[in-house]
């Protein structure tokens, strides 16, 4: 079980601010894969991943990244300067 969070636009389109997964994939891009699969909101906002960024237990991350020993995974879109 893992705890997924969305932020900004993210979330907007899956309709959650976060939600406790129970998962079987061994990678953030294994995990995206499922979430892709639920229905069509998640497969929206997952469909272009250069549009996204990824975060395990609060560091930032890649999608090849494994999830062994993971509790929390956090997806967002890249952060702007101003």
């Amino acid at each position: 079980m893992v705890d997924v969070m969305y932020f900004a636009w993210v979330r907007e389109r899956i309709g959650e601010p976060r939600e406790q997964v129970e998962t079987s994939a061994s990678t953030v891009a294994d995990l995206v894969e499922e979430l892709r699969a639920r229905e069509p909101r998640y497969a929206e906002a997952f469909k272009d991943l250069s549009a996204l960024r990824v975060a395990l237990d609060q560091e930032l991350s890649d999608f090849d990244a494994p999830l062994k020993g993971v509790r929390e995974v956090a997806f967002f879109p890249p952060m702007t300067g101003g």
